[in-house]
């Protein structure tokens, strides 16, 4: 059987220690190729010209214009080319703008790889629904506008998790821990905003570290004492 052509993505971003952390997001992804860096609105042109990617990645905030109207560049001039957005932009009237836009997922930095890679997996999944199917039915379509999502029964989340870690308490802690990423939380501290002892925190937390959904680090309280500080993986 032929290996399946990966799909070409170009990523669209001023901030080269971003860019960077883009394309080692996307290189940890079975079956996309990242295929140009731009730093600007021009750049991604002449890249989106040469190069006609499938996928565009692409910032809000770029040197020479904005992102948005890239956006409305790559739909009146490239329409078979995709985009997700990855921006420190969080006015709703910007999201409104890519969103009618169409653009196919929109995240918001920091962004943690699971995001990351849920995204690219859900567009995976929607070429390869494309590309299969000549009819699409309701259920079909609905999934496609992502106004249908499949839960993942109980019983495989608790054999994914080992024993005395909740999911739906290990995914506040998770957010807990990304609500406060720049300063970090000491175990005691995650635990007040749970309502959970330190103890238990410490042992979410720890569980989190161990599966590179977080991470920790040493620093010295006002006291000199040394304390363990949990923070976000971001970008």
């Amino acid at each position: 059987m032929s290996k399946l052509k990966p799909i070409e993505v170009l990523i669209v971003e001023d901030d080269a220690r971003v860019a960077k952390v883009n394309r080692r997001f996307m290189e940890k992804i079975e079956g996309f190729q990242v295929v140009g860096i731009a730093a600007n609105g021009q750049e991604a042109k002449v890249w989106l010209e040469e190069m006609r990617p499938q996928l565009v990645l692409l910032d809000v905030y770029l040197p020479d214009m904005k992102g948005i109207e890239l956006v409305w560049y790559i739909r009146q001039h490239c329409k078979d080319i995709d985009i997700i957005m990855i921006t420190a932009a969080e006015e709703i009237e910007v999201i409104q703008d890519a969103l009618r836009g169409g653009v196919f997922d929109y995240l918001v930095k920091p962004v943690l790889f699971d995001r990351f890679k849920q995204s690219m997996e859900k567009y995976r999944l929607h070429l390869q629904t494309l590309s299969s199917n000549q009819r699409l039915d309701q259920k079909q379509v609905d999934q496609l506008l992502g106004h249908v999502q499949e839960p993942i029964p109980e019983k495989h989340l608790s054999k994914a998790l080992p024993k005395g870690i909740d999911p739906v308490t290990l995914e506040k802690v998770v957010q807990v821990v990304q609500a406060h990423s720049e300063q970090g939380l000491t175990a005691e501290q995650v635990g007040k905003h749970l309502g959970a002892s330190r103890t238990t925190a410490r042992r979410y937390l720890e569980y989190l570290v161990s599966i590179k959904r977080i991470r920790a680090d040493h620093t010295y309280g006002t006291i000199g004492r040394p304390e363990r500080k949990y923070y976000a993986e971001q970008i």
